[in-house]
């Protein structure tokens, strides 16, 4: 009996922790994400702003709170970003500085009154960033080894059906639409400009994930002989 209520109190204090975790996590995301647009644009009056942050955080949470009650142990792994390896520590510190970058150009593109694209560009981006959202839920549904750092974990196996028959890895497809989406939201052409260095930054993760993943993933060869392509069906 006194085992049972320990491993109670043990699996309440990983959970309050997570939670903790998450929201600090979250709240940091927001706070970090708004100065980067709202303080070069010098106002709050960026419109297309909003809209990002609001098509960003708000299906964030929603995804975050089902994980909490569905896969705990996902959402663990998602949160973790420390990468070991030093050319995956450094293509996370690129995809940081072409987010900040990208960010700044368009809150100062505001400021400035630089070309802005079309309402059309930007309602386009809106609908392409929620359609990759649903890709990138349905993933998380798909994969529970989803760690955001490359390893192998214990009991991991090959996922060879839904999106993952199409391309290798739809997550890393998944994010480029998501990301090369976020300036047309804004509607920073220059911007744009700055987000089209990430499928060039994900190329490199993927050629060494993959070699991590020949040498530790059983099955991984005959995986890549059976889905052929990548990120992009009959092209790469």
């Amino acid at each position: 009996m006194r085992l049972h209520i320990s491993g109670l109190k043990k699996a309440f204090q990983m959970r309050k922790r997570l939670v903790f975790q998450a929201m600090f996590k979250f709240v940091s995301g927001i706070i970090a994400v708004g100065v980067l647009i709202f303080l070069p644009a010098g106002s709050f009056a960026f419109y297309n702003g909003w809209i990002l942050m609001e098509i960003l955080f708000v299906p964030m949470l929603i995804t975050g709170i089902v994980m909490m009650f569905k896969n705990p142990e996902l959402l663990e792994k998602r949160l973790n970003a420390k990468e070991e390896e030093r050319e995956q520590s450094l293509v996370v510190k690129l995809s940081g500085l072409m987010f900040a970058v990208g960010f700044i150009i368009a809150g100062l593109g505001y400021r400035f009154d630089w070309y802005t694209l079309p309402k059309g560009f930007v309602i386009s981006g809106v609908v392409i960033f929620l359609a990759a959202y649903i890709l990138y839920a349905e993933i998380l549904r798909e994969n529970t080894y989803l760690s955001r750092t490359i390893k192998v974990q214990k009991n991991q196996k090959i996922l060879d059906t839904g999106l993952y028959s199409i391309v290798r890895h739809p997550m890393y497809s998944v994010t480029i639409l998501l990301f090369l989406s976020m300036p047309l939201v804004l509607g920073s052409i220059y911007s744009f400009f700055i987000f089209l260095a990430y499928p060039f930054i994900i190329a490199k993760r993927i050629w060494t994930e993959e070699e991590l993943l020949e040498r530790e993933l059983e099955g991984y060869k005959e995986y890549k002989e059976k889905v052929k392509y990548r990120l992009v069906p009959f092209v790469w």
